[in-house]
């Protein structure tokens, strides 16, 4: 008998299905508790943090930067100004081929050639729907050229904006500075917070030391972004539909310097096509009239955008325009320190008012056969320290040097303030040098460079040898000559506004130590020799004091460029220009009231009587206001 088998057992295959379905429920109540919970975690426990985050990719904060601070001369006039101008700009993802567009607009002159290049690598490097500036500013024609040729230029146009402008380009470079790009080295002094949305900071003068009062404060926008972080508006009928709030920055501080524009300007001729500085400083308070370095630049070009090749022949000029002679340029001073050793020499006893030399043209040391030369071959004669000073004999310094001492010559020069930094509001002073014996023990490594010699004091007594100092020191010491030692911290900024309201903070003059010297009498003395430098009967400057208006004093000096044997002959005309005498002059006026005191240095000029003295005159006339006195 066979038996037969069920097909299918449905007792069993219920209880697994039931099984099955059991399980998925499970499954799935769990899986549900999670999404729950995920839900309940991001909609309530977490609901502000992610709801922040939302709004952050919705609203883009936009820095807004300030208007920088304007700068105006002591009179009020214009020195520095923002003035509106189009730049021509480049949106990337609006032009379809690039390369051909930037072509184009260097056949229409719009753009350089050479520069094609580096704008591909800017369009390619940050987001398409951001414009990349392909010029700063257009003239009127060529704003009216690319306007008749706009049609063929999709994703190309002209946009307003605010750039610096120095309209007194070269005549006010060294003293005002410019402005340039913010370069990687200017972020690590920056405040990242303070400076979002800027794109230029001061590079030189008091644009750069007055940077923290003309820059401002920056404001802000938010505005409404889309995923890919271009804004867009939430009405489509409101153009400034995109910005939710706006806080508008806050404008720098406008500046007035001590500045006379007149003067500036003048200073600027006179050393036209040579090489040197003219400094001016009131001697009651340590304004500075005029601070001109020459050649000078145009500082236009780096507000603007300066190629590499443009800075490039700037930077490699044999005259150097970007050099600051005024404050950085360092010259052996010649004789003009001969007025401040003749104080020293009286308040030391190395020589009275009485003592006379006999000047035969020359100058040994005892024991010794080098001879050292006075600037006239066929010497002075018997002169006593008024006719020292008025015919600038070096014979009578070099003998009393040695009565003074190199030490008590270093004291002295530097309380009127040389050999070291001025103080002055500009960036970039260096502080010449004073030599002495302990500076010349820390100066030089072998022991036997240490010695001081004898005849280094001796040179040192006509401003030669290691003695150095820049226009500006020596600009201030005769203001400190001027007013019988008493000495300001020469400055550039008379005051600060608040372009908002109009009120102005006054800086005060420092005053700083007085020069120490005992007896009146010292001072009228050698300020009555410097009186007869210009304008008595035998003064090496009379020729640039003669017919004037007012008393005047100063003093006259040479440097020389190189060394010159013992027997050794030339004139400066016969030498090549840039192996000739350096050219100073220092000098003040009114002499009883003095306002003005002037510093000139012309390089490789010859001779600071007949070269630097007659600019010191016309500086002088200038401000004073006697322009055509001069013969």
């Amino acid at each position: 008998m066979s038996l037969i088998a069920p097909i299918k057992d449905h007792h069993s295959e219920r209880q697994l299905f039931v099984a099955r379905v059991a399980l998925s429920s499970v499954v799935s109540v769990i899986l549900l508790g999670f999404v729950v919970a995920r839900l309940i975690q991001l909609q309530i426990v977490e609901h502000e943090q992610f709801s922040e985050r939302s709004q952050g990719n919705r609203i883009r904060i936009e820095a807004l930067a300030p208007t920088r601070g304007l700068i105006f001369d002591r009179k009020g006039r214009i020195l520095v100004e923002n003035v509106p101008t189009y730049q021509l700009e480049l949106i990337p993802e609006q032009v379809a081929d690039i390369d051909d567009t930037l072509e184009r607009l260097a056949k229409l002159g719009l753009i350089d050639q050479q520069d094609i290049s580096r704008f591909i690598d800017v369009s390619d490097q940050g987001p398409r729907f951001k414009p990349v500036t392909l010029r700063f500013r257009l003239s009127d024609e060529e704003i009216a050229n690319f306007a008749v040729h706009r049609p063929r230029f999709p994703g190309v146009d002209f946009q307003p904006r605010l750039v610096r402008h120095y309209p007194h380009a070269a005549n006010t470079a060294h003293a005002v500075g410019y402005v340039g790009a913010i370069s990687v080295n200017d972020l690590k002094r920056l405040d990242p917070v303070a400076y979002a949305g800027t794109a230029h900071t001061g590079k030189t003068g008091i644009e750069f030391s007055q940077e923290k009062y003309l820059h401002g404060d920056p404001g802000h926008r938010q505005i409404v972004t889309n995923a890919r972080g271009r804004q867009v508006s939430v009405d489509p009928r409101d153009a400034a539909g995109s910005i939710l709030d706006a806080e508008a920055p806050s404008p720098g501080s406008n500046l007035y310097l001590t500045i006379d524009l007149d003067l500036q300007v003048l200073a600027t001729e006179l050393l036209a096509g040579r090489r040197g500085s003219i400094i001016a400083i009131d001697p009651q308070n340590g304004e500075i009239l005029a601070l001109v370095s020459a050649p000078s630049f145009d500082p236009n070009g780096f507000a603007l955008g300066m190629t590499s090749s443009e800075f490039r022949v700037l930077q490699s000029d044999v005259n150097q325009p970007l050099f600051n002679r005024a404050v950085r340029g360092t010259y052996p001073p010649g004789s003009v320190i001969k007025p401040i050793l003749s104080l020293a020499a009286l308040q030391t006893g190395a020589t009275n008012l009485t003592r006379r030399t006999f000047c035969r043209g020359y100058y040994t040391l005892p024991g010794s056969t080098h001879r050292y030369r006075d600037w006239r071959p066929e010497g002075h004669g018997e002169v006593d320290l008024h006719d020292a000073i008025t015919q600038s004999c070096d014979v009578y310094f070099y003998e009393i040097s040695r009565d003074i001492g190199i030490d008590r010559m270093h004291d002295y020069l530097t309380q009127f303030g040389l050999g070291r930094p001025t103080g002055v509001d500009v960036t970039g002073e260096l502080p010449g040098l004073v030599p002495s014996r302990a500076w010349k023990r820390g100066a030089f490594r072998e022991r036997a460079d240490q010695v001081w010699f004898p005849g280094e004091t001796v040179i040192a007594a006509i401003g030669q040898g290691y003695m150095l100092a820049t226009p500006l020191q020596l600009a201030n010491a005769a203001a400190a000559l001027s007013t019988h030692g008493k000495r300001f911290t020469p400055h550039l900024v008379a005051s600060i506004e608040n372009p908002l309201t109009g009120e102005r903070t006054v800086i005060q003059p420092r005053r700083l130590d007085d020069v120490k010297v005992d007896n009146a009498f010292y001072w009228e003395n050698v300020i009555g020799a410097m009186h007869d430098v210009l304008q008595g009967p035998k003064g090496t400057a009379r020729a640039a004091g003669a017919n004037a208006p007012y008393e005047m004093a100063g003093k006259s000096g040479t440097a020389q460029v190189f060394t010159v044997g013992q027997e050794e002959s030339f004139e400066q005309e016969d030498l090549d220009e840039r192996l000739r005498d350096h050219a100073l002059f220092i000098a003040f006026a009114p002499l009883q009231q003095p306002r003005i005191a002037v510093a000139v240095i012309v390089e490789n000029g010859s001779s600071g009587s007949r070269i630097a003295a007659p600019m010191a005159r016309a500086m002088m006339d200038r401000y004073l206001g006697v322009e055509d006195s001069a013969p």
